[in-house]
């Protein structure tokens, strides 16, 4: 499995995580909005592996965009929950593609 992939796993659960109501809410507040600085360094380094490897990139950047606009209460919400839907997309496709080069 590539290192993209895995990142985009990875990044797509913790998206999922933040976009949950309220609890997202809470623990973004709860640590002054550092799991947005961290979510958002995490995009980076999974863009620069998708793009390094040649994979979607949709993910990473909702994930960047969701991560700067994160502090706006539900906006940050849908966009936490679009970017998870949309990584764990590009992972799922990334395995796919893989799977039926190999048959």
């Amino acid at each position: 499995m590539k290192t993209s992939t895995i990142l985009k796993w990875v990044t797509g659960a913790c998206e999922a995580l933040l976009g949950i109501p309220f609890l997202g809410g809470i623990f973004i507040l709860s640590y002054v909005w550092t799991p947005l600085m961290v979510m958002l360094i995490l995009h980076i380094i999974t863009l620069v592996f998708s793009v390094k490897e040649r994979e979607k990139i949709h993910g990473s950047i909702l994930g960047i965009v969701a991560s700067c606009i994160g502090w706006v209460p539900i906006v940050g919400m849908i966009l936490h929950i679009i970017a998870a839907i949309a990584l764990m997309v590009d992972a799922a496709m990334g395995n796919r593609q893989k799977r039926s080069n190999i048959v």
